[in-house]
């Protein structure tokens, strides 16, 4: 009997099927991660170019009005940055379940074939010694049939 006919064959295309999803889930969520950090890094550049061209503007005067503006901008930046490093963190801890995820379906799917290969080797044991036990009936049927009818 094929393994694919076994309980345990449908057992194995059910776990790859859900290593497949998990492996297609932890692709999107790395792809996320990526993303949120890229947006993170992007903001704190921009604010720190930002913040130099004030200290620039600074040293060579600075209306108050301006540079409450300025402030008031590196305020709202800030809390942009903020968010967005919340984004990344929860991003990283997605990655990180995702990950787990991905790894215990492969350790499932990996138990599965474990089992069907003991089950396929049990399957080749019994049916060599059912091949020798026939072989052995030939040999003594043919024995016996020569015992039983001497050619002289």
């Amino acid at each position: 009997m094929s393994s694919s006919k076994l309980p345990l064959g449908m057992l194995i295309d059910l776990a790859q099927s859900q290593t497949d999803d998990a492996a297609r889930r932890l692709g999107a969520l790395q792809s996320a991660h990526l993303s949120a950090q890229q947006k993170l890094e992007l903001l704190l550049q921009y604010r720190q170019d930002y913040h130099a061209q004030l200290d620039t503007l600074m040293r060579g005067g600075l209306p108050s009005s301006q540079w409450r503006n300025y402030r008031n901008f590196l305020g709202t930046l800030d809390h942009a940055i903020a968010q967005q490093r919340a984004i990344a963190e929860r991003a990283g801890h997605q990655l990180d379940r995702g990950r787990t995820d991905w790894q215990r379906e492969k350790r499932r799917l990996s138990s599965f074939d474990t089992l069907a290969d003991r089950v396929r080797a049990q399957e080749l044991m019994a049916q060599a010694k059912r091949e020798q036990r026939d072989s052995d009936e030939r040999a003594a049927r043919q024995f016996f049939d020569r015992a039983s009818h001497p050619t002289h």
